[in-house]
């Protein structure tokens, strides 16, 4: 099992995350979106199979300080919205968890946004 958690360390919901996994006995590399920043790779593809809505924050402090010119680029284009995201991480719903698990000899391709409890014992029981 190759796990990897994105966030920000003193975030509530990363702690919750964080105690989740080490009750469940899961082994994960922590990515620190203040200190490691993000790609637009990585970005594009938890946009590309989650959808914009899932991955932007837009309930945040961040997305409200923005300008009205702003969040309506980001609203009208995508890739607008993708360039925010890559520039204010702290607009990117936590934790984005991703990696593989080897279910019954087989790998299985994982990607959560945001802490759900049962999603996560669901996904690493």
């Amino acid at each position: 099992m190759t796990i990897t958690i994105y966030g920000i360390k003193s975030c509530s919901t990363m702690k919750k995350a964080f105690t989740k996994l080490d009750e469940l006995n899961v082994g994960y590399d922590f990515h620190d979106y203040k200190k490691q920043g993000i790609d637009r790779e990585s970005v594009q593809r938890w946009v590309d199979e989650l959808g914009i809505d899932k991955v932007l924050n837009k309930r945040g402090t961040t997305w409200r300080k923005l300008t009205d010119e702003q969040k309506q680029s980001a609203d009208a284009n995508i890739d607008n919205a993708i360039d925010l995201l890559v520039t204010n991480t702290s607009m990117i719903k936590r934790p984005i968890v991703e990696g593989h698990i080897d279910d019954k000899n087989q790998a299985q391709q994982i990607l959560l946004c945001g802490f759900d409890a049962t999603e996560f014992e669901a996904n690493f029981q």
